[in-house]
C-alpha cells in the first residue's frame, strides 16, 4: 500500500512542472528566470500561483516590520523556493521550514535549477511544530489586542 502525503497530487504536479522548466531552460539562469517560468506554467496548468508573497513575522508580542517573502505560493497550500546554485544547502532547508512556520502553511518545496539535474526537496511542517507555532501565535495575538 502506497503511503499518502499531504498534498501529494499537487506536489507531484509541481515537481513535474519544475522538471519541464529545467528540461527546457537548463541550468545557468538567475532564480527570477525560473520563477517567471514557474508562474507561466502554473497559470497555464490552471493553478493559482502568487509570486513574491509576503507574510508577517511575529516576534514575542509584536509584528516585525520586516516581512518574509516566499518566491511562490501555489493554491494557498505550498511554498516554493527556487535556487540556482551548485546544490541545495542545509540553510536553504532551514529557511524553508522557517517560512512554513511564519506563514502557517504546512508543505514546502525547494528546487535547485543550478545543476545539470534538477534537485528538489519537500518539507512538511509536522504537527508538533505546527502546534507549538499555533500556540505561540495565539499567545502573541492575544497580547496584540
Amino acid at each position: 500500500m502506497e503511503e499518502e502525503y499531504l498534498y501529494q497530487d499537487l506536489t507531484a504536479k509541481i515537481i513535474g512542472i519544475a522538471m519541464e522548466i529545467h528540461r527546457t531552460l537548463g541550468p545557468g539562469f538567475l532564480e527570477g528566470v525560473y520563477e517567471e517560468a514557474f508562474v507561466y506554467e502554473m497559470e497555464r496548468s490552471g493553478f493559482a500561483c502568487q509570486r513574491q508573497k509576503e507574510f508577517a513575522i511575529k516576534y514575542k508580542t509584536i509584528i516585525l516590520k520586516k516581512k518574509l517573502r516566499a518566491d511562490l505560493v501555489v493554491e494557498d497550500k505550498i511554498i516554493i523556493e527556487n535556487k540556482a546554485t551548485g546544490q541545495i544547502a542545509p540553510i536553504d532547508e532551514v529557511q524553508l521550514v522557517s517560512y512554513l512556520k511564519a506563514s502557517g502553511l504546512k508543505v514546502g518545496l525547494i528546487f535547485n535549477f543550478g545543476s545539470k539535474s534538477l534537485e528538489f526537496k519537500r518539507r512538511v511542517l509536522t504537527l508538533p511544530q505546527v502546534h507549538r507555532a499555533n500556540q505561540r501565535n495565539q499567545r502573541n495575538s492575544n497580547n496584540l489586542r
